[in-house]
């Protein structure tokens, strides 16, 4: 499934807003939550899991204003596989996210 990224008006201080969908996953590790954002590759935590939502948005925020304030967020976009289709950025259709084991000789 194709998500998409669009851009959608101006803020109050005059910046282009940008709405992105991507998929994030969260696991516990000890006694916080990871969040990580696909396919952007940002992460955050928190003590619970929408603690650690909210962190990883904050993340996803400051990642996407620091590109687009060194010119170069649609490269990243670009890198992280979005494409720019009619105006909007397309995330990358994922076939699937599963828990996978490797057998490992050590």
């Amino acid at each position: 499934m194709a998500i998409a990224a669009r851009l959608t008006g101006r803020a109050s201080d005059g910046a282009t807003e940008m709405t992105i969908d991507l998929t994030i996953n969260i696991w516990e590790e000890g006694n916080q939550f990871v969040a990580h954002a696909l396919p952007l590759d940002v992460m955050s935590s928190g003590s619970t899991p929408e603690a650690a939502r909210k962190a990883v948005d904050e993340a996803i925020r400051c990642f996407l204003k620091t590109a687009a304030d060194h010119g170069t967020l649609e490269q990243v976009l670009e890198e992280c596989g979005f494409e720019r289709r009619n105006g909007a950025w397309i995330s990358p259709n994922w076939v699937g996210v599963e828990r996978h084991a490797v057998a490992v000789a050590v």
